[in-house]
């Protein structure tokens, strides 16, 4: 085995942030290991488990890991994290280390955020791996594989810093080593504060990728402990039966974290899966991923027209473009093109979609031109600078529903927006035009002013 160095911490920005990272190992193919519920780059090493798997993968990979925002040595937040946030923090490590594409490994929830990412940026991504993952972080009515938030926060709380969590977690069939209590204490202190792990317990509550299963082509591998205590492994049948290309792999064990118990079996499995396991083509991948429709028209627009007369409206309509660009391409938008009242513009992220759909219901409202918009979330089509698909079809239809001053959207957008703090209230379902099924529609229940 050749030897690993204790790899230095490095740091990248991800917007206003700064996001730590290391990066160690000898192999030739990227592995990009996106931590779960805590982290610590630093306390990683200090761990002879921890450290013997991480030495392990290296001796595979060039593995690239990182801490989320918010917990080990990158910066605390105020407030709590979206996906998207999240994702682009994935981006900023893959940019900062020249990795064009890489395999993802991702560790409870950081299963949501591969997911997210491989769908959203298919052409970054060969395969998916993940362990102990879920596809909703709490659990519902129609999701029974984990508990209820109700059931787990303020115990979990009122006990962090005491190293419970940390030990059920690394917890095998044997128990818990005593020797390792106190280690187990300091690693959640250093993870993150009381207050810091309830803005990301009550952001999970959001955490929902059912939708956007069958959006992931890449071949991914779902391994999951029989006896995890922490994520049950209904988690894993589950998102191995929702996502095209997986293999699900069950180990007779219970540790939640990979170094513990069979973590040879774990690495064996990983390098096997990344030697036989098949990369999609990427040559097209740019033209069809996951993407954020939105359509916005005037309300009332034909009868404004009549009103105010053509050199009238032309001006108006050159005020709202005036007003609408910029918002677009602040929110990391693009305009595919305006539809005479109205436009139609696209985005990487559900999160900032809405947000420059709220923005601009109110600066346009203020010049008395008062629009309505629809959102939705699906795969869309490129061609050449138009997109097509099902998903604008839909976003159009969601937007023809939608009342003056409104933004309206689908239930996917709203279980993609886990951590923005935005409350959505159902507008019922409704029939949309050209299309068989009813959909639930929802509004947020904010303004966001400029």
């Amino acid at each position: 085995m050749m030897p690993i160095e204790r790899p230095e911490t490095q740091y990248i920005f991800s917007g206003e942030l700064s996001i730590a990272y290391q990066v160690f190992g000898h192999g030739e193919q990227d592995l990009l290991y996106v931590p779960g519920l805590i982290s610590h780059l630093e306390s990683n090493w200090d761990d002879p488990e921890s450290e013997a798997f991480l030495t392990s993968l290296g001796q595979h990979f060039r593995v690239i890991v990182f801490d989320k925002r918010g917990q080990g040595m990158s910066d605390r937040i105020d407030g709590a994290t979206t996906l998207e946030e999240r994702i682009d923090d994935l981006r900023a490590v893959m940019e900062a280390v020249k990795s064009t594409s890489a395999t993802l490994f991702g560790l409870s929830e950081g299963g949501p955020v591969c997911l997210l990412f491989a769908a959203t940026y298919p052409q970054k991504v060969e395969r998916l791996i993940l362990f102990g993952a879920m596809a909703k972080f709490w659990g519902s009515h129609d999701y029974p594989h984990n508990l209820p938030m109700d059931k787990v926060l303020e115990p979990l709380i009122a006990n962090w810093g005491k190293g419970i969590f940390a030990a059920k977690a690394s917890a095998t069939k044997q128990g818990v080593d005593p020797k390792k209590e106190k280690n187990f204490a300091k690693m959640e202190r250093m993870a993150c504060s009381p207050s810091g792990l309830r803005k990301f317990m009550m952001a999970n509550d959001l955490i929902d990728v059912r939708p956007i299963l069958g959006n992931v082509l890449q071949e991914t591998l779902i391994i999951q402990r029989r006896h995890d205590k922490l994520v049950r492994r209904g988690n894993g049948r589950y998102l191995a039966d929702h996502i095209p290309h997986a293999t699900y792999l069950e180990l007779p064990t219970t540790s939640h974290l990979p170094q513990f118990e069979d973590a040879d079996v774990v690495v064996d499995a990983m390098v096997r899966f990344t030697q036989v396991a098949r990369r999609i083509d990427s040559s097209n991948l740019e033209d069809r991923k996951l993407t954020t429709a939105l359509f916005t028209d005037i309300v009332s627009s034909t009868e404004k027209l009549l009103k105010m007369g053509d050199e009238a409206w032309r001006k108006a309509l050159d005020q709202h473009d005036a007003i609408a660009g910029p918002l677009v391409k602040q929110f990391r938008g693009r305009i595919v093109k305006n539809t005479g009242d109205g436009l139609l513009a696209v985005f990487d992220g559900p999160v900032r979609a809405l947000q420059c759909a709220l923005a601009m219901v109110t600066a346009l409202e203020a010049i008395n031109l008062p629009i309505r918009a629809g959102l939705h979330v699906g795969e869309v089509v490129n061609r050449g600078d138009d997109v097509t698909g099902i998903a604008v079809n839909i976003a159009a239809r969601v937007m023809d529903q939608a009342r003056s001053g409104e933004v309206w959207m689908t239930r996917t957008v709203k279980d993609l927006t886990g951590g923005s703090e935005i409350n959505f209230a159902s507008v019922g379902e409704h029939s949309l035009k050209g299309l068989d099924e009813r959909y639930e529609l929802f509004k947020p229940l904010v303004e966001i002013s400029i």
